[in-house]
């Protein structure tokens, strides 16, 4: 199969001049070396004192590249586009971190909510849960480093009721999901309250995803044990006699988990260099279109080498490239030269759009923030085909 991704009159064909250069003058301004530390530490505060012109001018730049709009219903137009141009959506309520009982019930009723609008929509076949936005970090933190969970025990009644109310919210969610056929993509969060997270979502697939996958759980490459995760998870599968669902990600949290590690005097779950991490992720590709049958699988990366190698092991297989066992995905507003040629050759790709009000979803505005500014050449690859394209353009 031909495929280019340098190919920048497909990457940005939805987009129109002005779009284009609105997106030059952001990638350009994240290019300089102190503005996303500072952006990062003095947004969310300007945010929280709702200074209308700040409001203003985060909603006109980053906002505006990153995200669907404030509420579901402003997502519509993104998707229509986006649909026109044969690429799906992955719809993301960017709501985490909340504490209190009466937050993450309203939490679970907006993902029951998201999910009947995707069913009504042709481009959505999923959505995204964050479990921090059902269930407390504390608790999350307290179940993963409890001695006994792992033999499903805890001694620690009021938790455990927390915990039961977490588990209901979630499978209340997965029900809906399989009711209206969409797909849910538990994101990874990090590692020291990851192990709960994974226990419940293996639970959730174990109920629903007994004749197609339904659930899906998020492996984080950058983890030097996920590869080995990925294949326990596989025989899991396989002796409960269920679909494995899974996102493949590099990760999302590598800073953070380095300097908590260091902090704590443990080994850092990170791998040692991003070359492990490559490794990692190629072989984890390799696994689950070895094992398409058994294991359906989202490939959610920004790496060109590597969403041509599911390209080329599909090909390989004799496998069509759109098999309803592999989707590709890329963040809204980053890697448009991966999404939209990858759809000009029939893969089944998506674009992953976050919604929600502006204090909501500034977290996540600013992880794509710090991503962009450490991940090697991010930036720049964004801002030289966003020139190369401009450049055709005037030609």
């Amino acid at each position: 199969m031909e495929i280019s991704f340098d190919n920048t009159a497909n990457a940005f064909a939805y987009k129109s001049d002005k779009e284009l250069k609105q997106s030059k003058f952001l990638f350009s301004t994240m290019g300089y070396p102190l503005f996303v530390p500072i952006g990062t530490r003095v947004t969310p505060l300007l945010i929280k004192g709702r200074l209308p012109f700040i409001n203003k001018i985060v909603r006109g730049t980053i906002f505006k590249q990153f995200v669907g709009g404030e509420t579901l219903e402003d997502t519509s137009t993104v998707c229509n586009l986006l649909g026109n141009y044969g690429v799906d959506v992955i719809l993301d309520y960017g709501v985490e971190g909340k504490q209190s009982e009466e937050d993450f019930e309203h939490a679970t009723e907006e993902f029951i909510r998201v999910i009947n609008y995707a069913a009504s929509q042709k481009n959505i076949p999923f959505i995204s849960v964050k479990v921090t936005a059902i269930a407390r970090f504390g608790l999350l933190q307290t179940l993963d480093e409890a001695p006994r969970l792992r033999s499903g025990i805890h001694d620690h009644e009021d938790e455990m009721h927390e915990w039961d109310l977490v588990r209901e919210r979630m499978y209340r969610i997965c029900e809906a999901a399989t009711e209206k056929n969409i797909g849910v993509l538990i994101d990874a969060e990090e590692s020291w309250i990851q192990d709960p997270i994974d226990r419940l979502t293996i639970e959730m697939m174990q109920h629903f995803n007994k004749e197609k996958a339904i659930v899906y759980n998020t492996i984080q490459l950058y983890r030097h044990d996920r590869l080995d995760f990925l294949k326990l998870s596989h025989r899991i599968a396989r002796q409960n006699h269920f679909i494995l669902g899974v996102k493949l990600v590099r990760g999302a949290y590598m800073e953070k988990e380095r300097n908590r590690a260091a902090q704590r005097g443990y080994p850092s779950p990170i791998q040692k260099d991003k070359t492990a991490t490559d490794k990692d992720f190629n072989d984890a590709i390799e696994y689950v279109i070895t094992n398409i049958n058994e294991i359906a699988s989202v490939i959610a990366t920004h790496n060109e080498q590597s969403n041509l190698k599911a390209v080329e092991l599909l090909e390989k297989n004799n496998l069509p490239l759109n098999h309803a066992h592999i989707h590709f995905s890329q963040l809204y507003g980053m890697s448009d030269n991966i999404t939209f040629n990858l759809a000009k050759v029939n893969c089944s790709v998506s674009k992953y759009l976050p919604f929600g009000p502006i204090k909501d979803v500034i977290p996540y505005l600013m992880r794509r923030a710090q991503e962009n500014s450490s991940v090697s050449g991010q930036t720049g690859r964004e801002l030289t085909l966003i020139k190369k394209e401009l450049t055709r353009r005037k030609a």
